[in-house]
């Protein structure tokens, strides 16, 4: 399976944006996803996940009550909703697909990458 994101952009502090992980090759309806981000002088960062059927979702302390994670299992798609933006969600954002596992927040158990979506806030 390969992940396309996009969707980033640049957007002023308390704006949205909505990011989309679109999934080729093979179906993700039984794959377990999730969201990162890297910003430049920081380590990989959690963003939020989700399982196969949607009824499971997990979020980064950082971006709780801000993002929403979603997906349309019909459109092989994970979404990424991002509100009141700010400029400390500045990163690199990637989507990837954890293949074997429960859904998870840590990074070394997703084996498949797409490549990131830059996002940039401004204040």
């Amino acid at each position: 399976v390969q992940l396309q994101a996009s969707g980033g952009g640049r957007v002023q502090a308390g704006g949205s944006l909505r990011l989309s992980c679109v999934a080729s090759g093979r179906t993700i309806s039984s794959i377990n996803m999730g969201w990162f981000r890297h910003a430049p002088g920081n380590e990989r960062e959690f963003v939020a996940a989700i399982s196969w059927s949607g009824d499971t979702t997990y979020y980064g302390d950082s971006v709780k009550g801000r993002f929403t994670i979603s997906r349309d299992n019909a459109k092989n798609t994970v979404y990424l909703q991002m509100n009141s933006l700010k400029p400390e969600d500045t990163a690199v954002y990637y989507c990837a697909a954890d293949r074997f596992g429960g859904v998870s927040r840590t990074e070394n158990r997703y084996d498949i990458w797409g490549q990131g979506t830059q996002v940039t806030v401004s204040s």
